[in-house]
């Protein structure tokens, strides 16, 4: 099917540290793509880059066949281009509903020029962006009552509520219960089987193995080992960098 995203010597640096060190990524239309690694291996850093929030230091970035390198993170996202974050973005005194309210706004304008504007979503069309995810909740409950999980669901429902080809997850199922994690994996799933493309940076291996096509593993700022989750969970380099075995 191709790549709907790929990166060529892709590479940024923080003073010494290298977070991407040459980086040639490619995630397949149609299928989930997971990022392993241990902490400070940049897989963060390499999210930020697609997703516009940093610039790299050599290399690039292409989606759907378009340079996307120095676009504006606001611009990528009307590309096609959504994400959640590893540590939930909400606004705790606000309506769930205005949160995908913002997620729907179509203006070509930075996120937050869009707070203060008016967005015609019918509570109808909001219930069922709840639903998709099962998060089971009035769409008026301020965001500081919802509990962790529900949090994190909501986080997957604005991601999922925007037009979008790809769908970057960062750590969707940390810290989340066995039974939520179930419920996440399941969405991700349907997801797929619509045609959707997923990226998604995890730790919980039993979940990557469950639920990715392809596995790209990262270490000090470099890909150390891709392929299936089968083959590379049993990489000697992959135990050695990200299990310490």
């Amino acid at each position: 099917m191709g790549s709907i995203l790929y990166t060529r010597n892709l590479s940024k640096a923080f003073g010494g540290i290298h977070a991407c060190d040459n980086i040639d990524l490619d995630v397949e239309r149609g299928k989930i793509t997971a990022l392993i690694g241990p902490n400070g291996a940049g897989k963060t850093t390499l999210f930020e880059i697609v997703s516009g929030l940093q610039t790299p230091d050599t290399g690039s970035v292409h989606f759907k066949e378009q340079n996307i390198t120095k676009v504006k993170d606001y611009k990528i996202a009307k590309l096609g281009i959504a994400r959640t974050f590893q540590h939930v973005r909400l606004f705790k005194n606000l309506e769930l509903k205005h949160h995908v309210e913002f997620a729907l706004n179509n203006d070509d304008e930075p996120f937050w020029k869009n707070i203060f504007k008016k967005t015609e979503i019918s509570e109808e069309h909001i219930r069922k962006v709840f639903e998709k995810v099962g998060l089971d909740k009035r769409t008026d409950t301020l965001a500081h009552n919802l509990s962790y999980g529900q949090r994190k669901l909501l986080d997957l429902a604005i991601a999922l509520a925007k037009p979008h080809d790809l769908l970057m997850l960062d750590e969707p199922v940390e810290g989340v219960t066995p039974m939520l994690r179930e419920q996440i994996k399941g969405i991700l799933q349907k997801e797929k089987k619509a045609g959707k493309t997923i990226l998604l940076i995890e730790h919980d291996m039993n979940f990557v193995s469950e639920v990715a096509d392809t596995v790209y593993v990262l270490a000090q700022g470099k890909i150390i080992a891709k392929g299936k989750p089968q083959d590379v969970l049993k990489d000697k380099k992959v135990l050695e960098a990200y299990l310490g075995e």
